[in-house]
């Protein structure tokens, strides 16, 4: 039996479960206090694990430093061999991964087994960036110099994850460090932390020297986020969760000027102009709005619909979403999964009532479902504007408001009006169009004609108060580099 199908039998029973911790990282904890993982789909505690404070993360800070000087000084071939190994394993178990995500966050098997193999995607994208990390010569302004610039690791990270992609966040945000030659403190979200120390078992087999790479389990993340942004043993912050904590980390890390990427919290417009495919464009905002039930960044929060079209659009993608089936992800026919807890059933509810109240009319959903977990009916509403809370606020859940609108350009000017600037999408035909809106929407990331469009080898992130720097591609290497200007003379 595979450590991994190991892992996935100790499921079935939380108290043989409780011990992934003291083998996941190889971080021990001083506090033999406990938090615990539950299944939100049955409420079923999967496990207990140690909940570690600010001393914890001094000693896994104090460990990354201490393998700093080696895991840098290693070639970049054998650090792209260990994370090309790290990658052959994940996808090797990655049922058995799958399995854990499942019943740590919901979301369908299927989908689960997707995120799994993105996770793998990028340990193997940094596997081979690790090889292209390349500097430059200058022209020297005389004869007797030369000018070369050499790009450096940033030394160590700390890098906190959230629980809504918690295996591809993790391999998102922590490869392009190791690729780089840092070394890593990880906090996952409390919410779901399994799969993490999952992932971690097999990077230990994988092969990684000890200190490289260190676990921090913990039920509250004030502490831990202070400890990694106040110690001068680390050198860069990467941080994917809310705009607020993101703001909180930021002001954290001023004092020592620390370096920082962040992908913070989204608004994205969903657009459909007349020109549009609209079956496609159907396709599209399934994709975009009820992947893993709503809870992602870039999920399609407003959908903008022209007058022409706003009927045909609203009956058709209403016809699909009534035929979405909702419950425990490990159901084969499911296809929409709890949410993560109360406090997000709370916000939906909270969003369709209010929309209501101001004349909106819902077509379909706009209940709990289910005697237990945390389900809620996939929701169409339609004559939604612009000051109702759902059209101003990231909803994170399987709800759809449709908006109408009559030009390119007041849709445009609707699609900035928000703080946020991670993701958008709109579908037409007209080339001009395309071109014109694509560049006049403020968003870090734009779908055109498409509802996906995340991948390992383009950059994520988001402008305006979505975030900081890029993940994915050869531009999320440069966010873990130092580049250094050596002028030699005397020559």
């Amino acid at each position: 039996m595979t450590v991994m199908q190991s892992l996935t039998r100790h499921l079935i029973n939380p108290e043989r479960f409780r011990h992934l911790a003291s083998v996941a990282g190889p971080t021990t904890p001083d506090s033999t206090k406990r938090f615990p993982v539950f299944n939100p789909s049955t409420g079923e505690l999967l496990a207990e694990l140690p909940d570690m404070g600010a001393e914890d993360v001094t000693k896994a800070i104090d460990k990354a430093h201490a393998a700093q000087g080696h895991w840098a000084g290693l070639t970049a071939r054998e650090r792209s061999d260990v994370l090309w190994k790290w990658h052959q394993l994940i996808l090797e178990n990655s049922d058995d991964l799958a399995a854990i995500l499942t019943a740590e966050m919901g979301k369908p098997l299927a989908e689960a087994k997707s995120e799994i193999a993105h996770a793998a995607a990028y340990l193997q994208w940094y596997a081979e960036e690790a090889n292209r990390i390349y500097g430059e010569t200058i022209s020297a302004p005389s004869n007797d110099r030369r000018l070369l610039v050499i790009k450096q690791p940033v030394g160590v990270v700390g890098a906190i994850t959230p629980w809504n992609f918690p295996a591809s966040m993790v391999a998102r945000k922590i490869s392009p460090a190791l690729a780089a030659g840092c070394t890593v403190i990880l906090k996952p979200a409390e919410q779901t932390p399994l799969i993490a120390g999952a992932m971690f078992v097999l990077a230990q087999t994988a092969g990684f020297p000890e200190g490289v790479l260190n676990l921090i389990y913990a039920s509250e993340g004030d502490a831990v986020g202070r400890e990694l942004c106040s110690n001068p043993k680390v050198r860069k912050i990467s941080f994917t969760g809310s705009t607020e904590v993101g703001r909180l980390l930021m002001r954290q890390c001023s004092d020592q000027i620390k370096r920082i990427s962040f992908e913070l919290g989204g608004n994205a417009p969903f657009i459909v102009f007349d020109d549009a495919d609209i079956d496609a464009a159907v396709d599209g905002a399934i994709q975009a709005k009820f992947r893993n039930a709503g809870q992602t960044c870039v999920s399609a929060n407003r959908l903008y619909v022209q007058s022409k079209v706003y009927d045909e659009f609203t009956q058709k993608f209403t016809e699909r979403v009534r035929g979405l089936q909702v419950g425990d992800g490990f159901d084969p026919d499911v296809a929409i999964g709890p949410l993560i807890d109360t406090y997000a059933l709370a916000k939906i509810e909270a969003h369709v009532d209010d929309a209501v109240r101001k004349g909106a009319k819902i077509e379909c959903g706009g209940v709990r479902v289910g005697g237990s977990g945390t389900f809620f009916v996939p929701t169409v509403i339609k004559d939604v504007v612009s000051t109702m809370r759902l059209a101003q606020e990231e909803t994170f859940g399987p709800l759809a408001p449709i908006i109408r609108f009559e030009d390119a350009e007041q849709v445009v000017r609707e699609a900035n009006d928000t703080i946020y600037g991670l993701a958008a999408y709109f579908y037409a035909s007209n080339l001009k169009r395309v071109w014109r809106v694509a560049e006049a929407l403020e968003y870090g990331m734009v779908g055109i004609n498409t509802g996906r469009m995340s991948s390992e080898a383009a950059p994520f992130g988001g402008i305006k108060q979505s975030g900081i720097g890029r993940e994915g591609s050869h531009h999320g290497l440069e966010d873990y580099l130092e580049m250094k200007y050596l002028c030699m003379g005397g020559l």
